[in-house]
């Protein structure tokens, strides 16, 4: 079993940063795929970010792009996402996980409980 604890979320101003961190245990993630969804109200979780095992392949979603940057440490088993320049469309749930597997896409099987983030205009 893997756990994942996600933080760094909260408020900030339409053009700020956040550092969101996902914290994973039970398990060393060197052989997992990671990466985070988000689920704005009213809309279906969707893929952000993620970044297979090995690091060869990150994936960014389109409306990211630029502004995002995935990053993990599998020494400390550890996932983040920098973001900046939020924009208020960037409000939802965040939410990190993680597949036992090579791609990026796919069923992911591990979910933590999801972190807030909220931008105001």
């Amino acid at each position: 079993q893997v756990q994942l604890v996600e933080s760094g979320g909260g408020l900030v101003q339409s053009g700020g940063s956040l550092r969101l961190s996902c914290a994973a245990s039970g398990r060393t993630l060197s052989r997992y795929t990671m990466g985070w969804f988000r689920q704005e109200p009213r809309k279906e979780r969707e893929l952000v970010a993620a970044r297979n095992w090995d690091g060869l392949s990150t994936y960014y979603a389109d409306f990211v792009k630029g502004r995002f940057t995935l990053s993990r440490d599998n020494a400390k088993n550890t996932l983040y996402l920098q973001m900046n320049s939020l924009k208020p469309e960037d409000t939802g749930v965040y939410y990190c996980a993680a597949r036992l597997g090579y791609s990026v896409s796919g069923v992911y099987d591990y979910w933590g409980q999801g972190t807030q983030v909220t931008v105001s205009s």
